[in-house]
């Protein structure tokens, strides 16, 4: 087995005479384990790197995607929840995507019932703070509709659940939302109309504690009302306004009314 961990130490450098091919299958393997040292400080981590600096060739990107892509299948969450992340690095840096992977990961976001954001054992699993990493990174592509991943996001805040989200999901999937409104083709009507099921579900206001998913939604349209008053952060030095900053304000603003009437 190779020693990972002096790897790590030296960022990660490709040890002299390492066999890519050979040290890539060992990283897919790793990303798939109980152990979260040898999964995200280590395979994760180090697959990640070697994706942005170029180190995976060309050739094996599509494979490895096409891998990711049937983990979204697999029974343990672990492996399902690391996949997007992979995916993510892949479209963000090396601007490999393909229509099949867009369509396994909207399946696989919307219906994704392990929510717990860490486990004591398990560590990090992020299902919901790692699809929506992805779903940011597509929602900015010409080729992905900018609605398809706006009404992503709304079906998975919606989706019924018995877990509240805890780890920051919510900002997660909210700056994703965020990202995916500074596209410049985006119109009006796409714009705010992803909110009309959500609208839907708040104005019903029924008596008693409030639901897991209702408390989700709230939390992350709360965050989205700022990052898209602020502009939303894309790189270091890139600061976007949402072209339809205004209309989606008000829109929200009017969504969440019916949640706290006596606030505004």
């Amino acid at each position: 087995m190779t020693d990972w961990q002096t790897i790590r130490s030296n960022d990660f450098r490709v040890p002299e005479g390492g066999d890519v091919p050979r040290l890539v299958a060992e990283l897919v393997d790793m990303l798939a384990s109980p152990d979260p040292e040898t999964r995200d400080e280590l395979g994760y981590s180090a697959l990640a790197t070697w994706i942005h600096e170029g180190v995976v060739p060309d050739d094996q990107l599509r494979p490895l995607g096409d891998l990711m892509v049937q983990r979204f299948g697999s029974d343990q969450v672990q492996v399902r929840t690391f996949a997007p992340l992979v995916l993510d690095v892949m479209v963000a840096t090396r601007g490999v995507c393909e229509p099949a992977w867009v369509d396994a990961f909207e399946r696989w976001y919307a219906a994704e019932s392990d929510l717990r954001g860490h486990d004591p054992q398990l560590g990090w699993l992020h299902a919901v703070a790692h699809g929506a990493d992805l779903l940011g990174e597509l929602g900015l592509r010409p080729d992905v509709p900018a609605r398809r991943m706006l009404d992503l996001a709304a079906t998975r805040m919606l989706a019924g659940t018995p877990v509240v989200w805890q780890a920051q999901e919510d900002d997660r999937l909210a700056y994703a939302v965020g990202r995916v409104l500074t596209r410049a083709d985006l119109s009006r009507t796409d714009a705010v109309g992803w909110l009309d099921p959500v609208a839907d579900v708040l104005a019903e206001g029924r008596p008693g504690p409030v639901p897991a998913q209702v408390s989700n939604t709230l939390r992350t349209l709360r965050m989205l009302y700022l990052v898209v008053d602020r502009g939303v952060r894309i790189g270091p030095d890139d600061v976007r306004p949402a072209p339809e900053r205004d209309a989606v304000l008000a829109r929200i603003a009017e969504v969440l009314h019916p949640a706290s009437p006596w606030a505004w």
